[in-house]
């Protein structure tokens, strides 16, 4: 049985993030940096959205050699659907700042 919570702050969050280019992966770091989010929370969370269907990940392989696959995520259309649900058009926009 699932529960039916309102999104934390911190994916509401991440859903903006994500949901400015639905088809883009996006890259762990590179959610870090835009959202302000620390490591602790981001990837739990990403980790979370996954197991409920709401964002997919998949290894990418790396861009220059030498390096390490990584993690990519985005949104799928669940994700896609929350995200235009639980930020109507007018609300507030979270910043760095909102989590300081």
């Amino acid at each position: 049985m699932g529960r039916n919570r309102r999104p934390s702050k911190q994916m509401l969050l991440l859903l903006e993030a994500l949901s400015a280019h639905t088809q883009q992966w996006r890259h762990g770091y590179d959610l870090m940096k835009e959202t302000g989010l620390l490591s602790g929370t981001l990837y739990p969370l990403l980790i979370r959205m996954t197991d409920q269907g709401l964002v997919e990940a998949e290894w990418r392989e790396p861009e220059h050699p030498g390096r390490p696959a990584r993690h990519a995520y985005r949104l799928t259309n669940a994700g896609v659907a929350l995200a235009r649900t639980a930020k109507p058009a007018g609300t507030i926009t979270f910043t760095k700042a909102s989590f300081a």
